[in-house]
């Protein structure tokens, strides 16, 4: 068995983002970590939006991200740490739109180790140096300069090591330009290890310690330590130095501030300290015991002033404003700001916004309304408090409340939806009248900010417009400019089958009487031609409409009629019913003249198409001919051979339209836009062929099917850039995202033609035709492929069921240390069931009493109730999570009402375990209560307990059956291979793993073979021979099986390993199944931080030998971003085996054209057929 791997949605967590001038430019950008990619986010401080640059996959683990931009400098670099070993700079090149590795330094062994720094980064603030460390022991300094060519350098690491210790946090403080100061949380065990009483555990306290660079002498010491508070999390620097503008003042009074349980605290070498309690929610039901810790906090620069934004874990935002007279403090203010979901990292533009990139759920971009200086909220300062809040460190100021509020401070203006993270997932088709490929159905989230989540592949289009018109039903729409330099369109023009509309668009859009169109006859093609006039092609003429009104008539000869027209700025091509073309051209004085030649094409003209004119140039040289004998021709318009044949193209159905367009593809061209001939067919399939702009040849064709009915091809712009637009039984939009193509479905009606719309409150949008309704609907978002409908959920969600028939979802939901409905009237209730159709709607709610929580969820056809469907829920009452343990567990059997839509329960069945995984089995359940494996019978009062495994040792997570067979995945000790002996009774494991694994979920590929995930990001494929097999299946009783001899103190048999790959993301849903109609079923896989990806298998040796060297050639690159040895990383823990990373592969199409003939002629492939066979794998197995 081979696999190629590849992602369909990289991961959507953000555990850091800093914010830079990283393109030089005078605006900011963003580049946030998706945990194994670096995206660069560009907010358009106009509209308030989130748009994706670039996005590169680096191929190891993100630790640490810091931004820095040396001293007099216009630019910023980013700094990153990871698990490989090596501290990288990168700079972003704007012209390229890529990264590049301006320095790589080696320090360290790869992998994430305690010891290997590279956990923490701090930069000075005058970007003089960085200190990264790691979460033992090691700390290095570098110093960062300029060589005499003003290249960035860097020097070599100088060690802060402090053995015995554990570092909490780090960061840069701001001196001016002394030398450079690093401020560490850290705690020294060397007592601790030394002391079997335990007393130096509780005595060891928690110092903050400054490590000063000596530049003069090259060298770093320990400048100062003192204990700080013991639970001090967090450090956030302090401005300082002289100011810039004036010498003799000071920016802030440096220092850092130390982010407490409950508490900040100013600290500065030889300065006075200053405390404020944290703000706390004045809430009835909140213990004022419970601590509060700041997880976020980001510091603002404005001229002559500073403030902190710090964030509770609540999600509560503060202010913290310090009072100081040149370096001295005089107090130290915290006062409540607004509310938001709870952060990873915090960014402040100066532009005004705020970029909050979220823990968990969707990121979002607020806009400062005010600073809050001015509003009533309560301001707590340290000069309330006796010495400054510092007579007493140990004792606990008295707790400062506040009101939460609605946002008032900020504004949100965008949002990047996340999925993260994803606790489970279904791939159905629920949808089959609308869609022929599966949706995704997703639980995410956590606590109150959880959702489902139906995700669906297409761009999600935002509809501005629906109205119908009072008379007929137009076959056709354009949309002109009045002049060639106007920015909106003015006029749209409408084609009914006797007559044509011509409204005109201002605040309003109404009938124009005066404009110079023929409204007798049916329009074939509408232009702006030249700089200011208009151009009306009609079956019986031509009308050149200029911008005094005069109006110029070409009329076709006596019987014809023009079939076909393609026009652009400066040329017009018609066909006519005789099988001939005429070709017009706009000479210098703004007169349309005929080519005194026709071209006779022998056979019924279907489509034509130009491409736009070159900038620069009078015309365009290609003409495409798309005839009734199913051929493309291309026809020459240069003046030395007009009218001729250069190529021919045939095809297997009549075309049905044609578009010339240019786009970029970095794939074939780095540098300059490629030509395309996109080809429409009538049976629904779609060609995309290159143009050579030299020879004429078309060459590297790709083929599409797109739907049912005859394509119709229409050029558009999307995000200022061109695009082409396929109608058919779906509508597609073929666009460039990162200088790359993309063809992606959009989710919206099937509409019957579609043109471009440009006007001021819907730039870039289109309006389109459906019968007599005309809609104007734009896409706000390009660079999200997958559409989502989001439904809120009260809880954190744990498992999910789906009915087979009816679509209703059942979802299990619970959350740890939660008040519930309950609990508002004394009752303690943290977990709730809830039921929801397919259109996202809930439609019951069952809480749960008696302090029990969720945990699996199942719909069970049970043989004693003649096959009667019931819901079953595993439950568990007082949760302990670690170490797992509950007062009792329960197993909640439950009958459907009202067709599923409501909930009777029958009874309740106590279990000494939780049971985390529940299946229906042959007509029964299979529940896996804690490390044992149950098969429970209905019964009238509770569930009987039929049979029962313990040779699983922890606990399992995943149940899946085939036959009499079933599959238990544990939660430490991998996968078990279970049978039922129906005449014995007997439930028997016969198989297992050879090495333990954390197993997070399976799912079964054959009879004999699984696919599972473990809890550290791999992915596996374990198959058991088909002797063992046919062995248990032709044991009737299992007496055979138990009187085998067990091996490794395991199972009698043990299962191979077929495939092993790492894909960085923690699995929790595996799933069979084909993602394109007609397609060979995939595993799809789930992962936490939001990843969805794919493993496909390949049929032919052929395919495993291509895949398999190109891997190998694109491993020598050298492609990490981070430095990271990619055969490594993709084999972390096992080495890899049998799966080839599609990921990697496709950087082929990022490769420089040199290096792409290099390792084509190595496969003995052009690079044509190289791209080709990549687009196919995907596009074949996912439809992405």
């Amino acid at each position: 068995m081979h696999l190629y791997n590849l992602t369909l949605q990289a991961a959507s967590a953000s555990p850091q983002a800093i914010v830079g001038n990283f393109s030089g430019q005078r605006h900011q950008e963003i580049i946030v970590s998706r945990g194994t990619r670096l995206e660069l986010l560009k907010p358009d401080p106009a509209t308030g939006k989130l748009a994706s640059v670039l996005t590169h996959d680096v191929f190891g683990s993100i630790r640490s991200l810091a931004v820095f931009r040396l001293t007099g400098g216009v630019k910023d670099y980013a700094i990153v740490g990871s698990d490989s070993g090596r501290i990288v700079i990168l700079d972003y090149d704007p012209k390229a739109n890529a990264f590049t590795k301006v320095h790589q330094e080696t320090y360290g062994k790869s992998g994430a180790r305690r010891v290997v720094a590279g956990q923490y980064l701090a930069v000075d603030p005058k970007g003089r140096a960085v200190m990264i460390a790691a979460m033992e022991k090691s700390k290095l300094v570098y110093i960062l300069n300029r060589d005499a060519a003003t290249n960035l350098t860097i020097s070599s690491p100088l060690e802060a090591h402090r053995n015995q210790s554990i570092i909490f946090h780090i960061c840069g403080v701001d001196v001016g330009f002394e030398n450079p100061l690093f401020a560490a949380l850290e705690i020294d065990y060397g007592e601790v290890d030394q002391d079997a009483t335990g007393e130096a555990f509780h005595n060891a306290d928690k110092m903050l310690t400054f490590y000063e660079l000596d530049l003069g002498l090259n060298h770093v010491v320990r400048k100062w330590s003192e204990p700080t508070d013991p639970r001090a999390n967090f450090l956030i620097q302090v401005p300082g130095g002289t100011s810039a503008s004036s010498p003799d003042k000071f920016d802030g009074p440096s220092g850092v501030l130390v982010c407490c349980e409950n508490h900040i605290i100013y600290r500065h070498m030889d300065h006075p300290q200053h405390r404020v309690p944290i703000p706390r929610r004045r809430a009835p039901l909140d213990s004022e015991d419970r601590g509060i810790i700041i997880v976020a906090g980001v510091m603002h620069k404005m001229k002559g002033a500073f403030f902190f934004l710090l964030q509770s874990e609540e999600g509560d935002l503060f202010k913290v404003t310090i009072d100081h007279q040149e370096d001295e403090v005089l107090s130290l203010k915290i006062k409540y700001f607004d509310t938001i979901p709870v952060a990873a990292s915090l960014c402040i533009l100066k532009s005004g916004y705020l970029f909050c990139a979220s823990e968990f759920g969707p990121h979002h971009l607020y806009q400062f309304q005010k600073l809050g200086d001015d509003d009533a909220e309560m301001e707590f300062s340290s000069t309330s408090y006796p010495q400054h809040g510092m007579r007493d460190p140990n004792e606990s100021l008295p707790n400062a409340h506040f009101q939460p509020r609605p946002l008032d401070n900020l504004l949100l203006c965008d949002t990047l939806d996340s999925v993260n993270p994803i606790i489970d997932a279904k791939v159905l088709n629920l949808m089959p009248t609308i869609s022929d490929t599966p949706q995704f159905y997703v639980a995410t989230g956590r606590g109150a900010r959880s959702s489902f989540r139906l995700l669906r592949h297409g761009l999600e289009v935002e509809e501005n417009i629906s109205t119908d018109l009072p008379s007929g039903i137009p076959n056709a729409v354009w949309t002109t400019k009045l002049k060639a330099d106007d920015e909106f369109d003015t006029y749209i023009v409408l084609s009914f089958v006797n007559g044509t509309l011509v409204l005109t668009i201002g605040e309003t859009i109404e009938e124009c009487q005066e404009t110079g169109f023929l409204s007798a006859e049916p329009t074939l093609a509408v232009q702006q031609i030249g700089d200011d006039a208009l151009l009306q092609v009609s079956p019986h003429g031509i009308r050149h409409i200029l911008s005094d009104q005069r109006v110029n008539v070409w009329k076709v000869p006596d019987g014809k009629t023009i079939v076909q027209a393609a026009t652009n700025s400066r040329q017009v091509v018609v066909a006519l019913n005789s099988a001939e073309l005429v070709y017009f051209e706009l000479d210098l004085d703004g007169q349309l003249n005929e080519y005194q030649d026709r071209k006779a094409m022998g056979s019924v003209v279907l489509a034509l198409s130009m491409a736009e004119v070159p900038e620069g140039r009078q015309r365009t040289p290609y003409l495409a001919v798309g005839c009734e004998d199913q051929t493309v021709r291309l026809i020459s318009l240069d003046p030395d051979n007009t009218l001729e044949t250069i190529s021919l193209q045939a095809l297997t159905a009549p075309p049905s339209a044609i578009c010339i367009i240019e786009m970029v593809d970095s794939s074939i061209n780095k540098t300059q836009a490629t030509l395309f001939v996109n080809i429409g067919l009538t049976n629904g399939l779609f060609l995309r062929t290159v143009l050579d702009p030299v020879t004429g040849e078309l060459t590297d064709t790709r083929t599409r099917f797109l739907g049912t009915r005859p394509i119709r091809l229409n050029r558009v712009v999307v995000a200022g850039k061109p695009a082409l637009l396929a109608l058919s039984s779906r509508m597609w939009l073929n666009y460039v995202h990162q200088d790359s193509l993309r063809l992606t479905p959009l989710i919206f009606d099937s509409l019957d033609y579609v043109s471009g719309f440009s006007a001021s409150l819907c730039q870039n949008g289109f309006i389109g035709l459906k019968g007599s309704t005309i809609k104007i609907f734009q896409i706000p978002n390009v660079s999200q492929r997958l559409k989502h409908e989001v439904l809120p959920l009260s809880y954190t969600p744990r498992n999910m069921a789906v009915h087979p028939t009816s679509g209703l979802f059942y979802v299990a939901e619970a959350d740890h240390r939660v008040y519930g409905t309950e609990a508002i009237n004394a009752a303690l209730q943290d977990s709730e069931l809830k039921k929801y159709d397919r259109d996202l709607s809930t439609v019951f709610r069952l809480d749960l009493d008696n302090n029990e929580a969720a945990f699996s969820i199942a719909l069970v056809p049970f043989s004693a109730r003649e096959g009667e469907t019931l819901l079953v829920v595993g439950t568990a009452k007082d949760t302990f999570l670690a170490p797992r343990s509950c007062t009792s567990g329960f197993l909640r059997a439950y009958k459907l009402v009202d067709d599923g839509r409501s909930l009777e329960l029958l009874h309740k069945t106590e279990t000494e375990d939780v049971p985390l995984s529940l299946l229906a089995f042959q007509g029964k359940l299979v529940a896996g209560i804690g490390p044992s494996l149950r098969i429970y019978e209905m019964g009238k009062r509770k569930l009987l307990r039929k049979a029962e495994t313990k040779l699983l040792t922890t606990a399992i997570t995943s149940l899946s059956t085939q036959g009499s067979r079933i599959i238990a995945g544990d939660a430490q000790q991998s996968i078990f291979y279970c049978v039922y002996k129906a005449p014995e009774n007997r439930l028997m494991v016969f198989a297992d793993d050879t090495q333990p694994r954390w197993t997070t979920a399976h799912v079964m590929l054959d009879y004999n073979t699984v696919a599972a995930a473990d809890k550290f990001g791999n992915v596996f494929v374990n198959r058991i021979t088909e002797h063992v097999s046919n062995i248990v299946d032709e044991d009737p009783t299992g007496a055979g099986l138990l009187h085998e001899k067990n091996q490794f103190m395991g199972a009698p048999h043990k299962s191979a390993t077929l495939a092993h790959f790492h894909v960085g993301d923690v699995i929790t849903s595996l799933h069979r199944t084909p993602l394109v109609p007609g397609g060979r079923e995939i595993i799809i896989y789930f992962g936490l931080h939001g990843t969805i990806g794919m493993l496909v298998p390949m049929v032919s040796k052929e395919d495993v030998d291509f895949f398999t060297t190109l891997e190998q050639h694109m491993r020598s690159e050298n492609l990490s971003l981070v430095g990271r040895d990619i055969l490594s990383w993709r084999g972390y823990y096992v080495p890899v085996k049998s799966v080839v990373d599609g990921d990697l592969c496709e950087f082929f199409a990022r490769l420089p054209p040199g290096r792409q003939s290099n390792v084509a002629a190595e496969l003995d492939r052009t690079v044509g057929e190289v791209l080709k066979k990549l687009e196919m794998v995907r596009v074949n197995a996912s439809g992405f």
